[in-house]
C-alpha cells in the first residue's frame, strides 16, 4: 500500500511525559532491507524513559520505543529474512515503536514463533534478552553461585530470577514492598530483602555466610551503589546495567581494589545483540527458557497507545510490576 497514515508517538524536545504527542503521522514504504509491521503489542522499558528525558539523547523530532511485536505487511527490496504475513519482533530499535506501525530493517527483527504470543514477545524481548546476556555472558551463571539482583521484582529481574534460579544459583533480590517481595519469591528469588527496612549488604552477608555474593545486577543505579559493592566476594562483579535511580556517580578505581579487587561493568544490551547471529541467538534461548516453563513471563500493566504519558508515570514512579505493555 502506498504511504500511510497512522497513530504514533512524537517527541520534540526531551523532558517529562507531558513532551509525549500522540499524532497522525505518516509512514513510508519499507526501504531496501526494511520491513513494516504492524503492532499487536508495543514494551515499554526503562531506557525509553532515558531516551525521553535526555539521559541518553535522541534527534527530534523523533519517535520512541524500541520493542514490538506484530505481523510483517510490508516488505523492501533485498528483504530475505521475512514474508509479508510473518510474526515477528524486536527490541533494539530505531526509535519509533510507540505507534501502530514502524518500519526496522530486517536484521534487527527475529521471526516469532508460533507458541510465544505477542504480548509475551512484547513484554520479553528487550528484558528477556538482557537477562540472557547478563546470565550467560557477561557473568556466566552457574550451579553454586550465589547472586544479587536488585528491582527483583522489575521487569527485568523477574526474569532474571526465574532464569538464573533455573541454573542452580541462589537468588537474593531486593524490592521495595511486601507486595513485590511475594512476586519475587514466585518468580526465582531464593531470598528476598526489603530495602527500605533492611540494611542490604548486611542481610546478604548473612545469607551467604560472610562471604558476598559473586555478582551483582543493578538496574537502579545512584542509590544502590554502595549496597552493591558492600555485597560483593572478593573479586566479585558489579553489573550497573541501568539508572532507574540516576546514574552511577564517578567511582574511583581505588575503591574496586579496597573492597576486594573487584570488577566493574556497565554493559548494553545492543553491544550483546550487535550482529545478527547474536540476535537470533539471544532470542531463541529466551523463547527456549519461555517454551520449557523455567522462566514465566509477568504482564503486570497494559496501557492503551493514548495513555502513553500514565504509562510513563507509573514506570518511572516504581508503581509497576513485570513488564508493562502499550496496546495499539
Amino acid at each position: 500500500m502506498p504511504d500511510a497514515t497512522v497513530r504514533a508517538v512524537r517527541l520534540d524536545s526531551a523532558g517529562g511525559p507531558e513532551v509525549l504527542e500522540l499524532t497522525d503521522v505518516r509512514i513510508p514504504e519499507p526501504g531496501p532491507g526494511e520491513v513494516r509491521i504492524r503492532h499487536q503489542a508495543i514494551g515499554l522499558n526503562f531506557i525509553d524513559i532515558y531516551q525521553r528525558d535526555g539521559l541518553y539523547p535522541l534527534s527530534y523530532p523523533t519517535g520512541l520505543g524500541l520493542e514490538a511485536a506484530g505481523i510483517v505487511e510490508a516488505t523492501g527490496v533485498g528483504v530475505t529474512r521475512f514474508a509479508v504475513g510473518d510474526r515477528i519482533a524486536y527490541a533494539n530499535g530505531p526509535p519509533g515503536a510507540y505507534a501502530e506501525r514502524h518500519v526496522v530493517h530486517q536484521d534487527r527483527a527475529v521471526q516469532l514463533p508460533e507458541d510465544i504470543g505477542f504480548e509475551t514477545a512484547a513484554a520479553a524481548m528487550l528484558k528477556g534478552m538482557t537477562a540472557e546476556y547478563l546470565i550467560q555472558r557477561v557473568f556466566h551463571v552457574k550451579q553454586g553461585d550465589a547472586i544479587l539482583v536488585h528491582a527483583a521484582a522489575g521487569g527485568v529481574g523477574l526474569i532474571l530470577c526465574q532464569w538464573a534460579q533455573s541454573l542452580g544459583a541462589t537468588v537474593i533480590g531486593t524490592v521495595g514492598s511486601e507486595t513485590k517481595a511475594e512476586l519475587a519469591r514466585t518468580h526465582g528469588c531464593d531470598h528476598v530483602i526489603l530495602y527500605g527496612h533492611e540494611d542490604v549488604a548486611t542481610r546478604v552477608r548473612e545469607i551467604t555466610s560472610g562471604q558476598g555474593v559473586a555478582v551483582v545486577y543493578d538496574s537502579v543505579g545512584a542509590a544502590t551503589l554502595d549496597a552493591s559493592l558492600n555485597s560483593l566476594r572478593r573479586r566479585g562483579l558489579f553489573v550497573t546495567y541501568g539508572n532507574a535511580s540516576g546514574p552511577v556517580p564517578p567511582l574511583e578505581p581505588l575503591r574496586l581494589s579496597r573492597s576486594g579487587s573487584l570488577f566493574m561493568t556497565r554493559p548494553t544490551l545492543f553491544d550483546y545483540v550487535a550482529t545478527v547471529e547474536e540476535l537470533d541467538a539471544s532470542a531463541a534461548a529466551l523463547f527456549e527458557v519461555i517454551r520449557s516453563g523455567a522462566v514465566r513471563i509477568e504482564i503486570g500493566q497494559t496501557f492503551p497507545l493514548d495513555q502513553v504519558r500514565q504509562a510513563h508515570e507509573a514506570l518511572a514512579g516504581r508503581r509497576t510490576v513485570g513488564s508493562t505493555l502499550l496496546i495499539p
